[in-house]
C-alpha cells in the first residue's frame, strides 16, 4: 500500500526564543517491507544549520539549530511510502518462548543487538506487575509467536482507550491500576511485560492508517503519531511488530518511523531553547492511501 504523510508539529511561545536547538525523529526508515520514496522536512523559520545522520538504533535523525529571534517554530513532514511487510510466520512453527529467552540472553554472534531490547530503559524500569500480567500467555512450551499474538489480543480487550488520562510521564504501573491509556500506554505496557520475562521487545513509532479497509472495525489511535511493539521470534525469523492497541500484526496499515527501548529515545521532536516561556503544541497528522 502506497501512503502519502504530512505531519505539522507546531510550537507557540509566549514570548520569543533567542537560540534553539532540535533533535528530530520524523523521517521514516527504509527497510525490508517499506520502500521510502521520498521524505523531505519543512522548516519555519529556515534553521541557520541541519545535520542528518542515524542514531544507535539506525533512525533517520535530524538535528536543526536556529539563531533568529522566534515565536513560533514549527516543523512538516512530507513523504511518500510504499509498504507491504512478510506476514509472519506459522505461530507452531515459531520457537518455544523460554528458548527465545535463551537466545537473548546469551547474546553473541545470534542475538547481540537483540539482546540490548531486554534490559530495563529510562522510561521502563523492571516492573513485576507488567510480568505477571504477560506471563499468562505464555505457559511452559508455548510458541513464542501464539504467546504474543494472545497477549496483543489481551491488551485490546482489558484495557480502555481514552486520551487524556495518561501522559508521557504515566508509569506503566499506574496503566495497569487504572487499565485505560492510549497506545504509547499499551505500547509500554506489553514491552515491560516482555522484558520483565526475559523476552527482547522494542517500542516502534510511525503511523497508522486512519480509515481501515470496507468492513474493518474504526482503528483507535489514528489520529495522530502511533506505536507498537517489536518482538523477537529468534534468530530464524527475526522481528514481527504487533500493534496492542489495535490487536493487529502490523502489514500495509503502518508506516515505521523509529524504533528504540522505549518512547524517549525516538520522541519526534525534542530539544533546548532559550528564552521562550511558556508556550503550547499542536500537532496535526494527514495519512492518505494512494492507489498502487
Amino acid at each position: 500500500m502506497k501512503y502519502r504523510i504530512e505531519h505539522t508539529t507546531t510550537y507557540a511561545y509566549a514570548t520569543p526564543v533567542d537560540l534553539a536547538s532540535h533533535m528530530l525523529h520524523l523521517s521514516p526508515r527504509a527497510i525490508p517491507g517499506q520502500l521510502v520514496v521520498a521524505s523531505e522536512l519543512i522548516c519555519e523559520p529556515q534553521p541557520s544549520r541541519t545535520n542528518l545522520a542515524q542514531d544507535h538504533f539506525g533512525n533517520n535523525v535530524a538535528w536543526m539549530f536556529l539563531d533568529r529571534r522566534h515565536d513560533l517554530f514549527s516543523v512538516t513532514l512530507k513523504a511518500e511510502v510504499d509498504v507491504h511487510f512478510a506476514p509472519p510466520p506459522a505461530a507452531d512453527r515459531t520457537p518455544a518462548w523460554e528458548d527465545v529467552v535463551s537466545m537473548a540472553s546469551e547474546g553473541g554472534q545470534r542475538s547481540w543487538q537483540e539482546a540490548e531490547f531486554v534490559f530495563d530503559s529510562p522510561m521502563l524500569p523492571f516492573e513485576p506487575a507488567a510480568g505477571a500480567y504477560a506471563a499468562r500467555s505464555f505457559p511452559p512450551g508455548q510458541a513464542i509467536l501464539a504467546g504474543l499474538l494472545d497477549l496483543n489480543g489481551r491488551i485490546r480487550k482489558d484495557f480502555s482507550f481514552k486520551p487524556g488520562v495518561t501522559n508521557v510521564q504515566t508509569t506503566v504501573a499506574k496503566v495497569l491500576s487504572q487499565r485505560a491509556g492510549v497506545c504509547q500506554d499499551f505500547t509500554h505496557l506489553m514491552i515491560a511485560g516482555l522484558r520483565a520475562i526475559g523476552l527482547p521487545a522494542r517500542y516502534v513509532s510511525g503511523y497508522l492508517r486512519t480509515r481501515p479497509p470496507i468492513g474493518q472495525p474504526a482503528r483507535r489511535g489514528a489520529d495522530q503519531s502511533h506505536a507498537w511493539v517489536g518482538a523477537w521470534l529468534g534468530p530464524e525469523f527475526g522481528w514481527v511488530d504487533l500493534d496492542p492497541t489495535n490487536d493487529l500484526v502490523v502489514r500495509d496499515e503502518h508506516v515505521v518511523l523509529a524504533w528504540g527501548r522505549d518512547y524517549g529515545d525516538i520522541s519526534p521532536v525534542r530539544g533546548v531553547i532559550l528564552g521562550g516561556g511558556r508556550h503550547s503544541v499542536t500537532v496535526g497528522v494527514d495519512l492518505e492511501a494512494l492507489e498502487r
